[in-house]
């Protein structure tokens, strides 16, 4: 296994479930290049490169709070009521969820299946033994290892490898360039006039923090079309990015503006520089991921398995029901189709049915039926699919409500019942985003202070 994120993760605990029930499984070996688990989720203060010379896995950032309710994306077998002793509010923040990330796979126990530092560095495999070769790099003691393998996993995610494209005038731009990748702590930007690029979740929730933390004014450029929300006063939305002369951006539109930064808010590349080139997988950000029977199999070789490669509504629960399916297969428990034209064939329906969403609440539904499907097919434990759904409807809809205002709200947890309470605090005056704070029962002090 490549990879020891939230879908790495959860291929383990699926691994761990199955043993606890009686079951034979074979040797797991997860290799994580990062000193901890968790992903995206394992926040360092580090861009560019990490201590070993690696490029930072992490586009986290300090403030970051969850951008969807986690009435979605809840552990069916772990609930949030079971790791905080309690119901909490709707939208945690990054250290919050770390924690509930983590309190399940210190309950299952599979930290020893994962050797931390070390890093893939190339995998190939041989038809005629049909095993893996894998070659990774021991970071700590600065060696190589090799191993064989009959499965492998690639759960090393999709959102690490930032796309950069530029724009004239960015050599000489009198201020900073950087990609959401490495954008750390909003406070940096302070007072300042910051110009974001795309129209993606990034663009939105990276505007909303710089807003939250005191920007003197939020600018994005969109190349098709603008988010549209009901932003504040000091925001607005302009076509795309044409030039930057010293410190004044020139827009398609031929209005112009000086900015003090300009932060990427344009996406991620799948990457897989250590898959030889007959097992890369090579896909679009899309619900419906190219090459990969049932969401998870490699079409060209069913020995090899990717998860969490779409495009997201569902994460958690969904990697979930992946890793299960995954896990069924290497025990024998579910029979892949033995010829690479049925598996294809299933790629091209789902691909079809992704295309035939008129909007976005079908792509949710669409993405609800699979996680069903996948579901039905183990052991995992079934929860209300139409009930997340519903999570995920009211909150776009809150959100054109009031794009500032969203994470206020509460939802119904799908796996216990229970209604979560609404935050303390309301998000735009919860400047702090510790653990202990968020688990306050009362507002927090700044709040109370501004409020007396």
């Amino acid at each position: 296994m490549i990879g020891a994120g939230p879908s790495g993760l959860a291929q383990l605990r699926a691994f761990q479930s199955a043993k606890a029930k009686g079951a034979e499984i074979p040797e797991v070996v997860c290799y994580e290049k990062q000193s901890n688990w968790g992903g995206l989720w394992n926040y360092t203060w580090r861009t560019g490169l990490d201590e070993h010379g690696e490029p930072v896995h992490c586009s986290m950032y300090r403030y970051l709070w969850s951008n969807g309710p986690k009435e979605g994306l809840e552990f069916a077998d772990y609930s949030f009521e079971e790791h905080f002793g309690r119901p909490i509010a709707s939208y945690p923040p990054r250290a919050v969820m770390f924690d509930y990330i983590e309190g399940r796979v210190n309950k299952a126990g599979v930290r020893d299946w994962i050797r931390f530092c070390h890093v893939a560095r190339r995998i190939t495999y041989d038809k005629a033994t049909e095993k893996f070769t894998v070659i990774v790099e021991d970071l700590v003691n600065d060696r190589e290892i090799t191993e064989e393998f009959d499965w492998v996993v690639v759960a090393s995610g999709h959102f690490s490898i930032p796309n950069v494209p530029e724009f004239s005038g960015f050599d000489t731009f009198n201020g900073r360039v950087l990609h959401a990748h490495d954008f750390r702590d909003a406070r940096e930007f302070t007072g300042k006039d910051v110009l974001l690029i795309g129209t993606s979740y990034s663009a939105e929730d990276i505007g909303s923090q710089l807003w939250k933390y005191g920007a003197k004014s939020i600018t994005v450029a969109h190349r098709t079309a603008p988010m549209g929300f009901k932003w504040p006063e000091n925001w607005k939305e302009v076509p795309i990015l044409e030039k930057v002369q010293g410190n004044i951006a020139t827009f398609k539109d031929g209005t112009t503006m000086r900015v003090d930064a300009i932060i990427l808010c344009t996406g991620y590349q799948h990457h897989f520089p250590f898959l030889a080139d007959d097992l890369r997988l090579r896909t679009k950000n899309r619900l419906a991921a190219a090459d990969l029977y049932k969401g998870v199999v490699y079409v060209t070789n069913p020995k090899l398995f990717y998860l969490g490669m779409q495009d997201q509504w569902y994460t958690f629960n969904m990697f979930d029901a992946q890793a299960w399916y995954v896990r069924d297969v290497i025990l024998g428990r579910i029979q892949v189709p033995a010829s690479d034209e049925e598996r294809r064939a299933d790629v091209k329906a789902r691909e079809a049915a992704e295309d035939a969403c008129a909007d976005s609440h079908e792509a949710i539904e669409y993405q609800g039926a699979y996680v069903q499907e996948l579901i039905d097919l183990t052991d995992y434990p079934s929860f209300d699919i139409k009930g997340a759904n519903e999570a995920f409807f009211e909150w776009k809809d809150h959100k054109k409500q009031d794009i500032m205002g969203f994470r206020n709200h509460a939802y119904r947890s799908v796996m216990t019942g229970t209604m979560a309470p609404v935050h303390h605090t309301p998000w735009k005056d919860a400047l702090e985003d510790s653990l202990e704070s968020y688990l306050r029962t009362e507002p927090e002090p700044s709040s109370l202070q501004e409020a007396s």
